[in-house]
């Protein structure tokens, strides 16, 4: 029974924010998504190489949305992509051939190291789950998908943030680097 209070919430709902908030947050994003697009598809589609995966659209929520928060910031949406990155070739690269095992791997253990090296970033898990079921464009870059997609990409996001972010006088990013 106890278990099943626990359900029950009882915090309270965060208030709205202000259309400004609203504001900022879609032109950050839009600035964001569009700088990581237009390398894909003007340089990189053509060659069989990947800039722009899904986990960047979770990120734009985190570093344009709520900037404020710890997951947002620039050690997590960086630390959490790379790292993230990395575990999820190397479950892969070992496990391809169970891709249930790989999958469930990749996530886990992706959510585990961003724990303890305090990398925390949500959308890294979906950066190691895309390595996995990502399709042989994805799985033909092998070690190279850490660094292009997810450094590069969230490198170029991180930059639009630190720019867009600070613009108004309501916001500051980062809140803190390491």
């Amino acid at each position: 029974m106890v278990f099943l209070q626990k359900m029950k919430g009882g915090g309270q709902s965060p208030p709205r924010v202000s259309l400004v908030e609203v504001f900022w947050s879609w032109v950050g994003s839009f600035i964001g998504i569009a700088a990581v697009a237009l390398i894909h598809y003007s340089f990189l589609d053509e060659k069989g190489l990947v800039m722009l995966i899904g986990s960047f659209g979770a990120s734009a929520v985190l570093i344009y949305g709520a900037v404020r928060s710890p997951l947002a910031q620039p050690r997590n949406l960086l630390g959490g992509h790379i790292l993230s990155a990395f575990i999820g070739v190397t479950a892969f690269l070992w496990f391809g051939g169970q891709p249930w095992l790989a999958a469930a791997l990749a996530v886990a253990t992706s959510i585990a190291a961003m724990h303890l090296t305090k990398t925390l970033h949500p959308p890294g898990g979906a950066t190691a789950l895309i390595a996995v079921i990502g399709g042989d464009g994805i799985h033909n870059l092998g070690y190279l998908y850490v660094l292009m997609p997810a450094a590069l990409g969230a490198t170029v996001m991180l930059l639009v943030a630190l720019v867009i972010n600070n613009i108004p006088k309501t916001r500051k990013y980062p809140e803190f680097w390491i």
